[in-house]
């Protein structure tokens, strides 16, 4: 695609890192966000203490206070992002209510659009449909398709893995997270291949996908080969397991967020890979989010959930003072901005953004 006069244009679609300097994102919507229904994946994921509130309060609204103060929050990111020049792009309202039903399964109502970084993988200029392993999000790409469809378009590839049946026997029956001193384990079987996109963690010609609840080993595979067919001797994707009974997403557990800065949580991340030798290495301080927030879908841990605007800068929420040190004592700028609402329903700064353009190219950082 090329610009008047023979220039090449700049590319519409192009992530290869979490540090590039940002230029356009999407961040997710609370609007119409409802209370998800019980499903078989939620026993790998979900902590025990809200299982009964999954099973009891499935397809209600949330606490209007709750969605309220995190809107609030939201909109506060906004303001930030765009006064750093970056283009904030939304998804579509839609309603989230009435049973959503395949010829295998059925639930009561899907769950929103707040965190886009789950059903949607950017890699290079691709847009990746992710096989997510909740029914209840089967359909949350339609939200984005309007911006897909754009992108594509405008010189963006785009592609959906798979559709994945999520009949019953993908998950393991009668489950249990493992307890203190056993070795993880997962409530996935390998029938399919399944992910969320925030699996995966992208660090130029390196791509880490942490295997967990929502991410299995085939889906690990499907991923390789698929930039092997596409991007042949281009990318090598890693599998990394952590010590976490919850396992769902990499990105408050390993997180490259500049070359030669990696930041671990400091219990689940038991040893760092061998690639990463000359890297400085940050186990995540301890969280400051008080005990009054209920952090349904998460734990207080997202305190490592941050998103860089470059290589330098660093949003964190305002509170985790632990963290803020840190990181300044660590040679970043950190921007403030108050979120530990919004980390009630399943994230945050990297989960409820979507990175689509950053100004930067492939390089191999090993």
């Amino acid at each position: 695609m090329s610009a008047v006069g023979g220039t090449p244009a700049e590319p519409v679609v192009n992530i290869h890192n979490e540090w590039d300097p940002l230029e356009e994102i999407i961040v997710g919507r609370l609007e119409g966000l409802l209370i998800p229904a019980w499903e078989p994946d939620m026993l790998g994921c979900m902590y025990e203490e809200y299982f009964d509130f999954y099973r009891t309060r499935g397809g209600e609204e949330w606490p209007a206070a709750e969605i309220q103060a995190a809107q609030r929050e939201l909109d506060e990111l906004i303001s930030i992002l765009e006064g750093e020049g970056v283009t904030v792009r939304r998804p579509d309202l839609r309603e989230y209510g009435g049973q959503l039903r395949t010829p295998h399964w059925s639930v009561p109502n899907e769950l929103g659009v707040a965190n886009p970084r789950d059903s949607l993988l950017v890699i290079g200029k691709d847009i990746i449909e992710t096989p997510m392993a909740w029914r209840s999000r089967y359909f949350e790409t339609f939200a984005y398709r309007p911006l897909i469809k754009e992108y594509y378009a405008r010189g963006a590839n785009w592609v959906a893995a798979p559709k994945p049946e999520l009949r019953d026997g993908l998950y393991k029956e009668s489950f249990t997270a493992a307890g203190p001193g056993e070795p993880p384990r997962f409530v996935l079987n390998e029938l399919e291949p399944v992910f969320d996109a925030a699996d995966a963690i992208k660090c130029g010609r390196d791509i880490f996908m942490g295997l967990s609840s929502t991410c299995n080993e085939a889906g690990i595979e499907w991923l390789q080969r698929y930039l092997d067919a596409t991007h042949p001797d281009t990318y090598r994707v890693h599998r990394l397991v952590f010590n976490d009974p919850h396992a769902m997403h990499i990105d408050a557990t390993f997180y490259p967020l500049a070359p030669g800065k990696l930041l671990v949580h400091p219990e689940r991340v038991t040893s760092i890979p061998s690639l990463f030798k000359d890297w400085d290495v940050l186990r995540t301080p301890d969280p400051c989010v008080p005990d009054s927030y209920p952090l349904y879908f998460s734990s207080k841990w997202m305190n490592a959930n941050v998103l860089m605007l470059d290589a330098s800068r660093v949003i964190v929420a305002a509170g985790e003072v632990n963290t803020i040190k840190a990181f300044k004592d660590w040679g970043l700028e950190v921007i403030e901005c108050p979120f530990w609402n919004f980390n009630n329903f399943g994230g945050s700064f990297h989960c409820a953004t979507l990175d689509i353009r950053r100004r930067g190219s492939l390089e191999n950082y090993f």
